[in-house]
C-alpha cells in the first residue's frame, strides 16, 4: 500500500511541478513580491521523511521539496543535523504557521568520533577540502540513530527521500519495509554521464589528458577532456570511491529516483536516464518556485548578512535590466588572483552590479582594504559577504545578466528568472 501511494503522490506533485515550468516567471516591479500563503491540503495518512545531505546546495532543495510535499496534505519530517537546522529554522516556522504539517528533527553530529572541530556540521563550513573524509565517516555514523528516531515517528514514516550520498538509508528502508526514494539535485544530465562512464570504464581507454573524446550512448554528441570527466561520482579519494560504489549499490533497491529539474529542459536525458536505471525517475522541478512570500525568498537557504532591503531598494534606484548580478556559489572558491581579476573586470565595466563574495580569503580581503576597492565603486557597484538573498535579487527587474559558476540550483534559479546567464 505505501508504495502505492507514494507512486501516486508523486505523479501528482510531478503534474504540479510541469505547471511550474511552463509558468514564465514575472519579474517584480520596484522590488515588491506579492506575499502568498501556502494553504495546505486536506491531511493524509502518508508521511515522507526527509533526510538531506549537509550541503547549501542539498539542503535548500530538499526544504522546499518537504514544503511541497506538505502543501498535498502529506507529513514531513526532515531529519538534519543542529547547524543545518538552524538555518532553515525560520523558513518551517512560516509553514507550520500556514497550518503545514511539516517538522524538522535533529541528529547529533558526532565530532570527536570523526575528528572534526565543533560546529564544522556542513559542507561549507569544513575547514579545507582534506576534511571531507571526516565529514563522510560521519555521514556513515548517522545510521543507528536515523534507524531509532524512524522507529518512534508517530504517524510511522510511509516513505523515505534521502540523499544520494547516504546509501546506507537503502539498509534501513529494507530493515523497517518503507519505500526509499533516492534524490539527485543536478538534472539528470550529470548523472547519465556518470552512469556511462561507470559502466563503460571509457577513461581507462583515454591516455591523453588534452584530448577530447565523445561520451558514448548520449542522446547528443558531447565531447570532453579525461581531466574534466575523471572527478565525475567516484572523486580521488579511496573514501569518496567507496561511498560512490556503495550509492551505485544502494540504486538497485530503491523505488525511484527524484531529480530537482523538469522534463521540458532536458526531454531526451530523462527519458534516457530512467532506461539506463531501469527504474522511475520523477522530475519535480524547479522546487525553487514555490518561494512566494518576500521572506521565503529573501531568506532560502540562510540568513542573510547584508539586508535584503538594502539590496532591494538599491535595485529599485536601478534602470531597467542595467544591473549584473555575480555570484560563484557556496562551495567553489576562486583563487585570490581570478577573485582580484573578476573585481577588476566589474570595476571597468562601468556597469553596475551586485557581487556575492560568500567566503572571501583573507589575501582578497587585504587587497580590498589596500586599494580601497569598495570606495573607487560606490555608488556604482554592491559587494555582499557570505548570503545573498539570490531569488530577490535575480526576481527584480533591475537585473539584467547573472554571472554564475553555473551549479545547478543557481542555473535553475537564473532559468525562472528569465535572466541572461554567463560562467
Amino acid at each position: 500500500m505505501a508504495y502505492a501511494l507514494t507512486d501516486a503522490l508523486m505523479v501528482r506533485i510531478c503534474r504540479r511541478s510541469g505547471a511550474y515550468a511552463s509558468v514564465v516567471s514575472e519579474r517584480t516591479t520596484k522590488g515588491n513580491i506579492i506575499s502568498e500563503t501556502a494553504m495546505a491540503a486536506p491531511s493524509t495518512d502518508l508521511h515522507f521523511v526527509l533526510l538531506p545531505l549537509m550541503a547549501q546546495g542539498h539542503m535548500i532543495p530538499m526544504v522546499d521539496i518537504a514544503r511541497i510535499l506538505a502543501q498535498t496534505g502529506t507529513t514531513v519530517t526532515i531529519i538534519t543535523t543542529p547547524v543545518n537546522a538552524n538555518r532553515f529554522k525560520s523558513v518551517i516556522e512560516r509553514a507550520i504557521e500556514a497550518e503545514l504539517n511539516i517538522q524538522m528533527l535533529e541528529l547529533q553530529f558526532p565530532f570527536a568520533e570523526s575528528g572534526l572541530p565543533e560546529g564544522c556540521e556542513t559542507f561549507d563550513l569544513l575547514p579545507s577540502a582534506a576534511h571531507i573524509v571526516n565529514m563522510l565517516k560521519a555521514m556513515k555514523m548517522f545510521e543507528e540513530p536515523f534507524e531509532r528516531m524512524l522507529q518512534v515517528l508517530c504517524p510511522p514514516p510511509s516513505c523515505i527521500i534521502s540523499d544520494g550520498a547516504f546509501p546506507w538509508t537503502a539498509d534501513v528502508a529494507k530493515r523497517l519495509n518503507i519505500p526509499r526514494l533516492v534524490f539527485y539535485g543536478p538534472g539528470c544530465f550529470p548523472f547519465l554521464c556518470i552512469h556511462i562512464l561507470n559502466k563503460t570504464n571509457i577513461l581507462d581507454e583515454i591516455k591523453s589528458n588534452s584530448e577530447y573524446f565523445a561520451l558514448p550512448d548520449l542522446p547528443d554528441h558531447i565531447e570532453v577532456t579525461k581531466p574534466q570527466a575523471s572527478g565525475w561520482g567516484k572523486g580521488n579519494r579511496k573514501e569518496t570511491k567507496e561511498v560512490f560504489e556503495q550509492t551505485q549499490e544502494a540504486e538497485k533497491a530503491t523505488f525511484g529516483i527524484v531529480v530537482n529539474s523538469f522534463e521540458e529542459l532536458e526531454p531526451m536525458y530523462v527519458e534516457a536516464f530512467a532506461k539506463a536505471k531501469d527504474t522511475k525517475v520523477w522530475c519535480i522541478g524547479p522546487v525553487s518556485l514555490c518561494n512566494k512570500s518576500f521572506q521565503d525568498l529573501a531568506e532560502r537557504g540562510n540568513k542573510v548578512v547584508r539586508s535584503e532591503h538594502d539590496c532591494m531598494e538599491w535595485l529599485d534606484s536601478r534602470e531597467l535590466k542595467s544591473v549584473v548580478y555575480v555570484c560563484l556559489g557556496s562551495l567553489s572558491h576562486a583563487s585570490t588572483e581570478q577573485a582580484i581579476e573578476l573585481g577588476l573586470g566589474l570595476e571597468l565595466s562601468g556597469i553596475p552590479f551586485i557581487w556575492c563574495v560568500r567566503q572571501p580569503r583573507e589575501e582578497f580581503e587585504r587587497w580590498v582594504s589596500e586599494e580601497q576597492y569598495e570606495e573607487r565603486i560606490k555608488g556604482r557597484g554592491v559587494m555582499i559577504r557570505g548570503w545573498a538573498p539570490q531569488i530577490l535579487i535575480l526576481s527584480h527587474q533591475a537585473i539584467g545578466g547573472f554571472i554564475t559558476h553555473c551549479g545547478w540550483n543557481s542555473t535553475l534559479e537564473g532559468i525562472c528568472a528569465g535572466i541572461p546567464m554567463v560562467t
